[in-house]
């Protein structure tokens, strides 16, 4: 019994954080971006950066970090038919984790995305880490296409993630 509850308390972390760094990821994509421009049109931008996009940025940064270690850990408790661990067998895309594996990879480039790309670049633009005019506007330019391929790779990783789960593999 205290394995079901286990595994059913995990999911239920594992989706809403999902819920929480994937919603970010559209509100900045949908909402944030054009409305910046706009507000900093208008040279009422600074609330903005100085106070929303610091404590947005790291709950963003923060789900992606515990949806990816729930779920790889949710993994790591499956089996697949042939005694592989779910994990290895998702990563690996072998059998009847092949659908979640794919869903599972489309994940990890986007976490690291998160951290390796859109963060540090964030930063700069944030000012939280010095950098010049020109280093900012380069850095804007990387980060916002780093979100969009995010945007972009999520749409089949929502899918795979929901999905593959509704396999075999839980049955």
């Amino acid at each position: 019994m205290w394995d079901a509850l286990e595994g059913a308390l995990l999911r239920w972390v594992h989706v809403l954080f999902g819920i929480l760094w994937i919603g970010l990821l559209y509100y900045f994509n949908f909402v944030n971006a054009e409305a910046a421009k706009q507000a900093n049109a208008a040279g009422e931008g600074a609330p903005i950066s100085k106070y929303i996009m610091p404590r947005a940025l790291f709950f963003f940064r923060w789900a992606a970090v515990v949806t990816w270690i729930v779920g790889a850990g949710l993994l790591s408790t499956m089996q697949s038919s042939s005694g592989l661990n779910g994990f290895l067998a998702a990563f690996g895309l072998q059998g009847e984790f092949a659908p979640i594996g794919i869903g599972a990879w489309l994940g990890t480039i986007m976490f690291i995305n998160v951290w390796a790309i859109i963060w540090p670049n964030q930063q700069k633009i944030l000012g939280m880490k010095p950098a010049t005019d020109e280093e900012k506007a380069k850095s804007r330019r990387i980060a916002f296409l780093a979100s969009r391929f995010n945007t972009m790779l999520s749409i089949p990783m929502i899918w795979f993630m929901v999905t593959g789960p509704h396999q075999s593999i839980y049955h």
